[in-house]
């Protein structure tokens, strides 16, 4: 919780204006406005709230996003951005730990200070100040994780990230998007898929990136030298943007975007828009909210009143919760905007061929496994992928799986602790599947397909251990965002990140400008470079290697 708090609080220190100073100005053509900002105490410009699509609100509920065709006039960009509305806790009292941080995430500050609403489809940036429209600086286009259940551009201030960009001689220019999150953004059903309404946050996305290709350079940067960066949902996101359209990332003639980064995310496999998982969550929202008999269903959620329609949307467990990463919301293929689950497209090789750079936390799963207290066998972790997870998967390929993970917490997650750590009795043991499977081994199966779909696109992979010790957690899927996003802890993991990506950004090589040891690229001999406190070194990405083969023999029958 604490943890969460902070990635609100932060975004307001680093932001606040500083007396004395000259505010910055911007005039933008598309559409035309004049977008008034704040200069921070860091020598940060600061322009919040900036609206890149009309509001998703009214008839434009569950419709794909509409670019602004209106002048905006003067957009007074000072003010924290509300966010899109955020996937309420499960507070199940019986769900313990996680009952306890949710009853804590449901105080009236917490619920004040995520500032919701609908109309939420803007934009932040951030740039040196004194940055001159003739810049032309990289840009680093962030896209927060948070499941596709939560996420806002007020909780994630890119100023620190600009600071270090300016200290280490490589400014860049930092933007956050919002995008719509959960029911809002991703709901399932065959009429949302009959009504063109998909995958509507990766929409949001694409159309934010247009934006920053129409705009940035009236803030300095160069529109030409783009990277997409995200964590978790949002580093899925990444490689989604690589692949809507079957890789087609052109607008106007040319590319939104020549490299990413994706921390702790890939393919995510996934059964389409209409698939029984998915309609079955389209009928619970309906029902939920009292619109199972109406003539047009689609209609009557759209004629809700706001507050009717979240509920509804948010009347299932979260992604801390019991259910875990079994999500009810995330991109599904629609056949038109992502034509197929992304291990095909990857297979195909039907997604940009942009280098990237993507990794892991070591200890991915441990966050996500924390309520499943209940499981204590071998038989019933089988039953709980069967009934949770992987519809599509015989009983014989579930035991297969769980058979690869030694029934002994000396295995599992957090790695390389012993018995040490083990919540409950099959804890660690879960832990480390549940990493696994939705991201560390996952990703060497996309690497293994991307190195033959496109031999020639350069990529490299990391393994992150610097929260080893941590206990229970370990090194665990978000503790990147404070250590690398803000830098909270200045040591070699954050200073040598910052130099790789920044270098990386700049070159499209996270070996040009870095002062560090040399990362080679995962395609030579699969090596990851493995991130420590204090030092970095190799590792070869053979771990667990098993699990790997079963990924890649199994795909279809690991769709969510």
């Amino acid at each position: 919780m604490l943890f969460l708090f902070l990635l609100f609080l932060l975004p307001a220190v680093l932001a606040a204006p500083t007396k004395g100073v000259v505010d910055p100005t911007v005039t933008i053509s598309h559409p035309r406005a004049t977008i008034l900002g704040s200069s921070g105490p860091n020598k940060i410009d600061n322009f919040n709230g900036i609206p890149f699509a009309q509001s998703p609100t009214g008839s434009l509920r569950l419709k794909p996003p509409k670019p602004i065709e209106s002048p905006l006039g003067a957009i007074q960009a000072v003010l924290p951005a509300k966010s899109c509305p955020q996937f309420a806790m499960n507070t199940d009292t019986s769900d313990f730990p996680v009952s306890v941080i949710a009853k804590l995430s449901n105080i009236p500050i917490f619920q004040t200070i995520t500032n919701a609403g609908e109309d939420c489809l803007t934009l932040n940036i951030r740039r040196p100040s004194g940055t001159k429209p003739d810049a032309k600086l990289p840009v680093l286009v962030w896209i927060y994780g948070g499941g596709f259940e939560t996420g806002s551009t007020t909780m994630y201030d890119g100023s620190s990230f600009v600071t270090a960009s300016v200290n280490w001689k490589m400014p860049v220019i930092f933007v956050t998007m919002n995008y719509r999150l959960g029911a809002f953004g991703f709901m399932p059903g065959s009429e949302i898929l009959e009504d063109g309404s998909a995958n509507l946050g990766l929409l949001d996305q694409r159309l934010a990136l247009e934006w920053v290709a129409d705009n940035i350079e009236a803030f300095g940067g160069d529109p030409s030298k783009v990277t997409i960066w995200g964590e978790s949902a949002g580093a899925i996101s990444v490689f989604n943007q690589m692949a809507l359209y079957d890789g087609d990332h052109t607008y106007n003639g040319s590319p939104l975007f020549r490299g990413g980064i994706m921390n702790s995310g890939s393919i995510t496999p996934a059964d389409p828009v209409d698939c029984p998982k998915g309609q079955a969550v389209f009928e619970h929202v309906v029902k939920h909210a009292g619109c199972e008999n109406a003539e047009d269903r689609l209609e009557c959620l759209r004629d809700l009143d706001y507050t009717a329609f979240l509920d509804a949307a948010n009347s299932f467990p979260n992604d801390v919760s019991y259910n875990s990463v079994s999500l009810p919301y995330l991109p599904r293929p629609d056949g038109k905007v992502l034509t197929d689950s992304p291990e095909i497209l990857a297979e195909s090789g039907r997604y940009a061929s942009v280098p990237f750079i993507i990794g892991d936390q070591e200890d991915e799963g441990t966050i996500f496994s924390l309520a499943q207290v209940n499981i204590t066998t071998t038989e019933e972790i089988v039953d709980y992928l069967q009934n949770i997870f992987f519809f599509d998967a015989t009983r014989d390929q579930l035991q297969e799986l769980v058979s690869k993970y030694p029934d002994t917490a000396a295995c599992g997650s957090p790695f390389r602790t012993g018995g040490f750590n083990n919540w409950y009795p099959q804890y660690k043991r879960i832990a480390s599947l549940l990493g696994d499977i939705s991201f560390t081994i996952v990703r060497r199966a996309f690497l293994t397909l991307a190195k033959k779909a496109k031999p020639d696109v350069p990529f490299w992979s990391y393994l992150a251990s610097y929260g080893y010790g941590t206990p229970i957690l370990g090194t665990f899927h978000g503790s990147d965002v404070l250590q690398v996003f803000y830098g909270v802890l200045p040591n070699y993991a954050s200073r040598s990140i910052h130099s790789y990506y920044l270098s990386f950004i700049y070159d499209l090589d996270p070996n040009s400008r870095a002062n560090h040891m040399d990362w080679p690229q995962w395609s030579g001999n699969h090596s990851l470079m493995q991130f420590f406190s204090n030092h970095g070194a190799l590792l070869a990405d053979d771990f667990r290697q098993p699990v790997g083969d079963f990924i890649l023999e199994n795909f279809k029958a690991l769709h969510i």
